[in-house]
């Protein structure tokens, strides 16, 4: 008698949770960040489930209203109208045929007819629970029509055993987890393509994991900067480069390496760039060592190379501080290509740049004394301008003789134009 009661207080209490979904979902949802109109579809799903367990049969769709202000709940069974298109038609007397068969071989109706409903050439079977035929349908609802769903509406019910209130409880837990990976996803979706700030979460091998706040990212050897180390509870800037979904929540890939970081970064440090009156152009990187952007202006007066230095220096060293103390050169963006591979080979000094249209090759002069300035360290420099421009450059240098000559022509051809 005692374990009977026990069992009987339970199932009360439980039904209690039942009854009480409007409150505690709600608070779960502020919580997870979902969307009200989810969680009442996720209390609809678990009263469905609940009733089904106890008052339904299988085979049955049944839908479920649940009233967030008054708490009431109504409940439907849903009927799809077919017709002999749409499904196989079976007499009584067959269904006891094989009901019978069936058993003798140790399987339900139920088994038999999912079997059935596997073959790809064969209809699926009319099941009265689930299906009504166009006539039954026109007498609930004139003007039904083939492919139409049907609702009746069954008798509300208060009271629910144990076990179906542990199902509800499971679909809500299900659920709210669906919705809350769903929810992440939607949220760092739109932030796919910027940069964010996370804490090192920890460190597997070479993987680096980046708890974001609500969801960790992965930030895999490849997008790494050489030379760079990450320790446990560091706070680091990354760039979000994709986000995918995910049966464990959002997937996301991060970066330090990419050009697209650094532009990022320039847009967070310089209002102009925000604010769309300075363009960056062009990025050329090589992480870790040195990155040169091209910037241009979209307003007359405003000096798109002082924007982005800043006053002293503050903006770009704001963001080299970010790259671990990466070089940036900043360069002013031409329509002509001959002063704007020029001025990618910068620091060298350029005498003279021939290009070839059709073959996108420049040769640039530079003087002699210069020429490893304007190669740079293992080709780094002119690499990286190629980059930058989209140009093949081959870099020549000229004697002092030669460049004495050429200024001194220069001079003369001025004096003779004066």
């Amino acid at each position: 008698m005692a374990r009977k009661k026990a069992q009987q207080e339970e199932s009360e209490s439980l039904s209690g949770r039942l009854g009480e979904f409007g409150s505690a979902i709600m608070q779960i949802a502020d919580e997870k960040g979902i969307p009200k109109d989810k969680v009442i579809e996720i209390i609809e799903a678990a009263l469905s489930a609940a009733y089904k367990k106890d008052y339904g049969k299988r085979g049955q769709k049944i839908r479920a209203e649940f009233d967030a202000v008054t708490g009431a709940n109504r409940f439907f069974l849903v009927k799809d109208v077919v017709d002999e298109t749409m499904r196989e038609f079976v007499s009584e007397e067959e269904l006891a045929a094989e009901a019978e068969a069936g058993s003798a071989q140790g399987e339900t109706r139920e088994e038999k007819e999912e079997e059935y409903e596997e073959g790809e050439e064969k209809l699926p079977r009319y099941n009265p629970e689930r299906d009504i035929t166009l006539e039954d349908a026109k007498k609930i609802k004139k003007g039904s029509k083939v492919g139409d769903v049907i609702e009746l509406e069954l008798e509300s019910k208060d009271d629910y055993g144990r076990v179906a209130a542990q199902t509800a409880k499971q679909v809500i837990i299900q659920r709210i987890r669906e919705a809350e990976r769903e929810s992440m996803f939607s949220e760092y979706k739109e932030k796919e393509g910027e940069v964010v700030s996370g804490t090192v979460q920890r460190i597997e091998g070479r993987n680096v994991y980046v708890d974001l706040g609500k969801a960790v990212g992965v930030l895999f050897p490849s997008e790494q900067v050489k030379g760079e180390s990450y320790r446990i509870g560091q706070r680091i800037k990354v760039y979000l480069s994709k986000v995918e979904s995910d049966p464990k929540g959002p997937g996301m890939t991060l970066s330090r390496t990419s050009g697209e970081m650094v532009r990022k970064l320039f847009e967070l440090e310089v209002p102009e760039i925000f604010a769309g009156t300075v363009e960056i152009k062009a990025i050329a990187r090589e992480a870790g060592s040195r990155t040169k952007i091209a910037v241009s202006s979209n307003e007359e007066g405003i000096d798109p190379i002082g924007s982005c230095v800043g006053q002293k220096g503050t903006r770009v060293q704001a963001v080299i501080d970010e790259l671990g103390g990466e070089k940036i050169d900043i360069i002013e963006w031409n329509e002509k290509s001959e002063k704007f591979i020029a001025a990618a080979i910068s620091p060298a000094k350029v005498l003279g740049v021939d290009i070839d249209e059709a073959d996108k090759q420049a040769k640039v002069k530079v003087p002699e004394d210069q020429l490893s300035l304007a190669i740079g360290k293992q080709g780094q420099n002119v690499r990286l301008a190629a980059k930058l421009t989209g140009w093949r450059i081959d870099v020549i240098g000229e004697a002092k003789e030669a460049v004495r000559k050429e200024e001194e022509g220069e001079a003369s051809e001025e004096e003779s134009v004066e």
